[in-house]
C-alpha cells in the first residue's frame, strides 16, 4: 500500500502524534544547505552497488562467548545474552522486523540461534512474535517490542537518549511496508560503510512528521506562508516541493569520513505510487527503493515522466 497519501504534507497526517513512548526531545540534527550538497556527493562516491551480503553485527559473534547477564527493571529481573539485547534494540528502532530479515542481518543467517533468542524473549514478555496475513495467499512472521521490552531498553540505557524506540503495531495493514524498512536500512548502511562512513541514529517517518508538525503548528497564521514553511523545512533537513514538505520513510544519520554529521533520506516506493508522488519524492532528494517485483514498473514510470532519479532494488 502506498503511504504517499499522508506523507505528502505532514500537516495532513492526523495519526502521527506521539507513537513512540519516548520523545527524542529535539528535532533531528539537520545539516546546513552546504552539507546537504555534500551529502549527494558522498552518496555518489559510495556508488550504487547493491551487496547482498549481511553486515557484520554483534549478534553474529560466537554464541559460546555470549554469556547472559542480569538486567533489573523495577521488581523484575531479566537474564539476557548480548545477542538478545541487540535484537531488542533493532526491533525497538524499527518498530517491526520480519524474522527472516532479523536472522539474516542480526544473526549472520543463523536462523536456529535467532529462533532460540526470540522464544526466550517472548517467554519473558519482551517481544511479540506473530504471523500476519498480508494477502489472501501470503503471510509474514514479524516481531515487535512489548511495553516491557521498551521499558527494559529505556531503563537500562541501552540506546542513546535521542534514539526513538517504538513498541507494538500501529498500522497492521502496512506491516509488510514497515517491516521492509529494516532491510532497506541494511542496504543503505552498507553503502555508507563502504564509503568510509559510520551509521548512527535512525528516524522513522513517525518521528520526522511529529517534529515537523510541531514547528509548523508554531507558525500560527503564517503556516501557509511559503518563506516560513521553507525555513521550517530547512530546519529539519527537508525541502518544500509544490507547496508541501515530503517526508521520507526513513532517515539515517551518519558520520562521514571527514567526521561531519550528515544524513540520507530513504523512501520505499510501491507499485501504487502515482507519478506525481514519485516526482515529489525525487525532487525532495530522497533515495528511492522498490521491491524486486515493483522496481521495473517504478522505473518505467520515472522514464515516462522524465523524472531524473534511480530506483534501487530492495
Amino acid at each position: 500500500m502506498s503511504r504517499d497519501a499522508f506523507s505528502h504534507d505532514p500537516q495532513d497526517a492526523g495519526d502521527v502524534r506521539d507513537t513512540a513512548t519516548r520523545d527524542s526531545g529535539r528535532p533531528s540534527r539537520p545539516p546546513s544547505s552546504a552539507t546537504r550538497d555534500t551529502n549527494n556527493s558522498f552518496s555518489e562516491a559510495i556508488g550504487r552497488g547493491e551487496s547482498t551480503e549481511p553486515r557484520e553485527q554483534p549478534s553474529a559473534r560466537d554464541e559460546r562467548n555470549d554469556s547472559p547477564r542480569t538486567y533489573y527493571v523495577r521488581d523484575r529481573a531479566y537474564l539476557l545474552r548480548a545477542s538478545e539485547v541487540h535484537s531488542l534494540m533493532e526491533i525497538g528502532k524499527f518498530r517491526v522486523i520480519a524474522v527472516s530479515d532479523l536472522a539474516k542481518f542480526a544473526y549472520g543467517g543463523n536462523r536456529e540461534r535467532m529462533d532460540k533468542d526470540i522464544r526466550h524473549l517472548a517467554r519473558q514478555s519482551l517481544v511479540t512474535d506473530k504471523t500476519v496475513e498480508i494477502s489472501q495467499k501470503k503471510t509474514l512472521r514479524v516481531v515487535t517490542l512489548t511495553k516491557a521490552g521498551h521499558r527494559l531498553l529505556k531503563n537500562t540505557n541501552q540506546v542513546p537518549d535521542d534514539q526513538p524506540l517504538y513498541h507494538g503495531l500501529v498500522k497492521p495493514r502496512e506491516v509488510q511496508h514497515d517491516a521492509d524498512l529494516y532491510r532497506l536500512y541494511q542496504k543503505e548502511a552498507a553503502r555508507i560503510e563502504r564509503g568510509g562512513g559510520r551509521p548512527g541514529r535512525v528516524l522513522l517517518d513517525y518521528e520526522l512528521k511529529r517534529n515537523l508538525n510541531r514547528d509548523l503548528a508554531l507558525l500560527g497564521p503564517d503556516k501557509d506562508d511559503a518563506n516560513a514553511k521553507g525555513r521550517v523545512a530547512e530546519k529539519h533537513g527537508l525541502q518544500v516541493v509544490n507547496g508541501k514538505i515530503p517526508v521520507p520513510d526513513l532517515r539515517i544519520e551518519f558520520e562521514s569520513p571527514d567526521l561531519e554529521l550528515r544524513h540520507v533520506d530513504v523512501e520505499l516506493a510501491t507499485r501504487d505510487y502515482r507519478s506525481r508522488a514519485m516526482a515529489e519524492k525525487a525532487a525532495a532528494g530522497f533515495s528511492l527503493y522498490g521491491r524486486s517485483d515493483d522496481a521495473s514498473r517504478l522505473r518505467r514510470v520515472l522514464d515516462e515522466q522524465e523524472i531524473t532519479a534511480r530506483i534501487l532494488t530492495l
